[in-house]
């Protein structure tokens, strides 16, 4: 091929929406020498036989976002790339039989609103007057989004492809890709059927065989994609005279998409017949045994149908609707779907792959395509996104996610698709994928787990008689079995002694000449002396929060990193990034557990069990004996009370655990101990700490030193913004809240305008008051000043306290 470009900035792999949404919204930005590769025809994968679906709805504030920016997009996409497009903006309804799920539409239409989208809640009856053909007399509310509808998949991404040409980017069909190379320099080589190209990034675009390209990327670092595929199927009716007729009666426009969620299936008007599209939990996986293997190629193909398994949502359908009964089914289509283990896609950085990126494994594809191609855009040339998207961010899954759990979370989250996500339920499937080495000590002890990075913790424990059945998990509010033992735990803490089992710390050794050199550059303020520990900070270049770190100092060059479990493949990426020649990152996060053991006992306790000195004062660590076990004692507690961490080897943990236990010490979970750091002001990663704030918006300027020499990343920025003032300040909010805390993103209000957001929230049992941590103008941050919290739907008084711990303001009993 003459004109086969042998040169490219990025290289795409893969040609439906989500790959051709990624190259235009790179020339978009600028960047217009890119090449996308199709081994078929464009649309040939998942994009060909999807519905078309383009809600904006989701309880995750990154989707929402993403799935709004598409929307938007696609409302002029046709226009701006002299296109034509069949989009029907015709608005839905989710119909609600319950009051939880009237809650979780009221949490949804909340966000909605902050983002600028004019949801509404209607009555059954105000639903009946715009859906005469609806059912209603077993509803308790039904939620309005208007800006919902449909687009034809394929129109969309030739429109896609369009503008990314008119703007010079190529796009090579009938070209597979056979592999790639890294070159020295990090760069790539992509090898094609048609020749080589060499470019500086790859992005993986290839959907549900996004798994099989990601193989070729583990030679250099790569880990197997965490996905599978599902067989998804939807059947279109034949045409319906009534539905004509109103259709004709109103405009020409279409009836609202209808979706039951509490019966788990989607119904559109489809022409003057309708699609049905349900989501069964007697679901079925593809290509995931050895019986079934994935072929090469799957273009433009579909399974034979499979209706036995939808047999039952189909009759609820007709009932609800009973109209749809009164037609035959014209066509069945069964296409495969790829699913991520918690159902949402892959966009961002390939973990442990320089210069590769991800853009994958799209349940959703052609409703979150427009926002997933901006996102990707952001990434590649920026380093950053316009919005925190940790919720699809590859690296949120780490060594844990093999072939069961991936087929097994993938077929929960598919036969649970429109369930709600109640903060107190665990999701069963594929548990117990990594244990701590005193496991089996905390589940007999009654501790009710939860998975945190793959890793079980207890999140409360359990006494006879409590009920702690999945069932019981179904509430938005506080209150429930665990409510008690929430309460019995924290004061078991603030009276006395408490121990919490911590698997999973992310942990690594960082140690070589220059290493601390290298941190001073990363951090936005001070390393501790050696025999001392903080905390620091790292941002992005815009001084926002890219990640928290505990920073033990162990010699001159030597250091423990220690961050949140989710973090891991994050932060080791930020770690390896910036360390030199001759410094290693070593990552021992499997290899050690923590005990977090705090109160105002826990000096007496530890005291019969080691050879540590106890006196040493906050902020230190020291190697010691615990119950005659090698380990080290870090002088620190997340929980707000004289405390340390424990430190140790799996093989060593089980003696300290039980001695401890022996001594007196009452074992806590995650909820307690998340109860006790919202009484202390403590942030969360990815809640309160996100790159949707700067560290000045969080209230972290004292972690910051504009005088040091060193030109950390956001420096620059961090200066700027101090110098104009911050438009955003971290408050601690005290709630009049009723029988439910701030859930993340819960809107914050003064007067009728909505003046910022929470960022996490719960009831403080020390202090006996509901609290919510957020971020407000600046300008309403002052002590005293009285807002509201949208919680649910209700809004609650909510005051800002002073710039200081709830409990133990200052800091005497941690310090004790």
């Amino acid at each position: 091929m003459s004109d086969f470009p042998t040169k490219a900035r990025v290289v795409i792999i893969g040609g439906g929406v989500v790959g051709t949404s990624s190259l235009y919204h790179l020339a978009k930005k600028g960047w217009t020498d890119c090449v996308l590769l199709e081994k078929n025809e464009l649309t040939a994968g998942s994009t060909w036989h999807a519905a078309g679906n383009v809600p904006t709805f989701s309880n995750s504030w990154a989707i929402m976002n993403m799935q709004r920016y598409s929307t938007e997009l696609y409302a002029r996409l046709g226009e701006e790339v002299d296109y034509p497009m069949n989009y029907h903006q015709s608005g839905s309804i989710r119909l609600a039989h319950t009051k939880e799920r009237v809650q979780e539409f009221e949490r949804a239409m909340s966000m909605a609103r902050y983002q600028g989208i004019p949801m509404e809640m209607w009555t059954a009856e105000e639903a009946k007057e715009r859906y005469p053909f609806l059912e209603t007399h077993d509803l308790m509310g039904v939620l309005y989004d208007p800006t919902d509808g449909d687009i034809d998949p394929a129109q969309l991404t030739q429109a896609l492809a369009k503008g990314a040409r008119d703007m010079g980017q190529k796009i090579i069909r009938f070209c597979p890709a056979t592999g790639v190379t890294q070159q020295e320099d990090k760069s790539w080589v992509v090898h094609t059927e048609k020749g080589d190209i060499a470019c500086d990034y790859v992005v993986n675009a290839a959907g549900y065989y996004a798994q099989r390209v990601g193989e070729w990327f583990k030679p250099y670092g790569g880990r197997s994609v965490p996905m599978m595929v599902m067989s998804h199927q939807y059947l279109l009716t034949e045409e319906i005279p009534e539905v004509e007729e109103w259709s004709k009666a109103n405009g020409g426009v279409k009836l609202p998409l209808l979706r039951d969620v509490d019966i788990s299936y989607y119904l559109r008007q489809e022409k003057h017949g309708y699609n049905l599209g349900p989501y069964e939990p007697n679901c079925k996986a593809h290509w995931d045994t050895d019986a079934d293997p994935m072929p090469d190629d799957f273009s433009f193909q579909l399974w034979s149908d499979d209706l036995d398994r939808i047999e039952d949502i189909v009759t609820d359908a007709m009932e609800r609707v009973p109209l749809m009964a009164t037609s035959g089914i014209s066509r069945v289509i069964n296409g495969p779907i790829p699913y991520a283990p918690d159902g949402l896609p892959l966009i961002g950085p390939m973990p442990g792959v320089e210069n590769a990126f991800e853009n994958c494994v799209f349940t959703f594809g052609i409703a979150q395509g427009g926002g997933a191609g901006k996102v990707l855009a952001e990434w590649i040339v920026d380093g950053h996104t316009e919005w925190d998207m940790w919720a699809v961010d590859p690296r949120r899954y780490t060594d844990y996610t093999d072939h069961d759990y991936c087929v097994k979370k993938g077929m929960e989250v598919y036969g649970n698709e429109y369930a709600m996500h109640f903060p107190h339920h665990e999701w069963p499937a594929a548990r117990d994928k990594k244990l701590s080495p005193v496991h089996d000590r905390v589940v007999a002890q009654g501790g009710v787990m939860g998975a945190y990075n793959g890793w079980e913790r207890a999140n409360w424990f359990a006494k006879d008689g409590d009920d702690t059945s999945l069932a019981a998990t179904h509430t938005w509010g506080r209150s429930g079995p665990w409510e008690q033992r929430i309460k019995e735990e924290c004061e078991a803490v603030r009276d006395h002694c408490g121990v919490l089992d911590l698997p999973g710390f992310s942990r690594f050794m960082v140690k070589g000449t220059g290493a601390a050199e290298a941190l001073r550059g990363l951090v936005t303020g001070g390393l501790p002396k050696v025999g001392r520990m903080n905390l620091v900070y790292v941002s992005d270049d815009r001084g926002r929060i890219l990640t928290e770190m505990s920073c033990i100092r162990l010699g001159e060059d030597e250091f423990v990193m220690i961050t949140a479990a989710t973090a891991q493949w994050h932060d080791r990426d930020i770690l390896m990034k910036v360390m030199p020649t001759g410094v290693t990152v070593e990552d021992v996060t499997t290899t050690h557990d923590t005990l977090i053991v705090t109160g105002p006992k826990s000096r007496e306790i530890l005291a019969s069990l080691t050879d540590a000195d106890l006196e040493s004062g906050w902020l230190t660590h020291q190697g010691a004996t615990v119950a005659g076990q090698p380990a080290h004692l870090i002088r620190v507690s997340f929980a707000g009370e004289l405390g340390w961490e424990v430190h140790a080897l799996n093989a060593d943990m089980p003696a300290i655990y039980d001695a401890i236990i022996a001594a007196g010490a009452t074992p806590f979970g995650m909820y307690a101990l998340n109860s006790l750091r919202l009484e202390k002001g403590y942030r969360a990663w990815k809640g309160d700490l996100s790159t949707d704030y700067s560290l000045l918006e969080g209230g972290l300027g004292r972690f910051v030193k504009l005088d040091k020499p060193q030109a950390f990343p956001g420096k620059a920025a961090i200066q700027s913004e101090l110098q104009q003032g911050v438009k955003k300040s971290f408050v601690t909010l005290v709630v009049d809240a009723d029988d439910a805390d701030a859930p993340y993103m819960s809107c914050i209000w003064h007067g009728d305008q909505i003046v910022g957001e929470t960022t996490s929230g719960g009831w403080g049992h020390r202090v006996n008051a509901s609290i919510a941590l957020g971020m407000v103008q600046a300008d309403l941050a002052k002590p005293g000043t009285e807002l509201e919290v949208e919680i649910y739907g209700e809004k609650y008084r909510a005051v800002v306290q002073e710039d200081q711990p709830l409990w133990d303001p200052a800091n005497e009993r941690l310090r004790a």
